[in-house]
């Protein structure tokens, strides 16, 4: 009885077959008997298959065929599988991981275990590494902070009108000026700074960036006097304004070596600057218009250089 039952039911299910392929005029009637709207498109396929290649709009099939037009543009796609997703669960829902968004954003300088005891004790059962595998799905890197100057009002003031200035100062003038400036080195390099989570082009936002307040070293008394005796003058300059900054190409110069002492500091800071060639210098030179012009349309606050 069961084998006949059975023979019984393939027989029908073919006879339906034929009916939907042959009899255009029942296709929406039977396909419904079949699968109703959400069931299945693997058995009308080539029913959706063939109009798509035509060109035809996605409404026309949906009605040739008899289902929704989102489930004819989920096949189209590739996207109905005809059965579940496999592979394991995601452990955190949409909400949790919207949650851990905003607390990344709102919290750039907090490290990953630091956001990941603050999400444990808000109730969301995850590891370490998932957390981390979560801020890197929004596209967070853990980076370097930049160091920019702590300006006041009347620094970013000064330097603007310092910069409006010198707006017209062609490269010839630039390259008569011999630039000053001081840093520095440590026997060890390990620790360069707090980190912070950032996108891509978001290395000069506010939110990401470390303010420093750089006293203006070189305009000591000792310093200008030494100027002085030498016959040298000195420009107008504001404290922490543009510079050329050919310190921050020794450090990376210096980023693969490891020096025991001060003694061996010492002679790698010197080889390093001995090898800046003059074409890079000449560079730094042709840099300065556009950095000229990167402070006035910052209105005098810091900028990328």
């Amino acid at each position: 009885m069961s084998g006949c039952g059975l023979m019984q039911t393939n027989h029908c299910f073919v006879t339906t077959i034929i009916i939907i392929i042959c009899d255009k005029s029942r296709l929406v009637q039977q396909s419904y008997t079949i699968m109703g709207k959400t069931a299945d498109l693997t058995v009308v396929q080539k029913t959706i298959i063939a109009p798509h290649k035509e060109g035809k709009p996605e409404t026309f099939i949906a009605k040739e065929a008899g289902c929704s037009q989102s489930a004819v543009s989920k096949h189209v796609n590739r996207k109905l599988s005809g059965r579940k997703k496999c592979g394991r669960k995601r452990c955190t829902t949409n909400r949790e991981n919207r949650s851990l968004e905003r607390l990344v954003k709102q919290n750039r300088l907090k490290n990953l275990g630091e956001l990941h005891k603050e999400r444990t004790e808000a109730g969301v059962n995850a590891s370490r590494a998932t957390t981390h595998r979560r801020v890197k799905e929004f596209r967070y890197s853990c980076r370097i902070s930049l160091v920019k100057p702590l300006l006041n009002h009347r620094q970013r003031r000064r330097c603007l009108t310092w910069a409006k200035e010198k707006k017209k100062w062609t490269v010839a003038q630039w390259s008569k000026v011999l630039f000053s400036d001081d840093s520095k080195f440590c026997i060890s390099f390990g620790n360069k700074g707090r980190r912070v989570w950032r996108k891509g082009g978001e290395a000069h936002s506010p939110s990401c960036l470390k303010s420093s307040d750089l006293a203006p070293a070189h305009t000591a008394k000792s310093t200008i006097s030494w100027l002085n005796d030498h016959g040298v003058g000195v420009l107008d300059w504001p404290a922490n304004s543009q510079d050329l900054n050919l310190w921050g190409i020794v450090k990376r110069k210096m980023r693969n070596k490891s020096p025991k002492n001060a003694d061996e500091l010492k002679v790698t800071v010197k080889e390093t600057w001995a090898s800046i060639s003059p074409q890079q210098c000449h560079r730094l030179i042709t840099s300065m218009p556009p950095r000229i012009e990167a402070v006035i349309k910052a209105k005098g606050a810091p900028t990328k250089y």
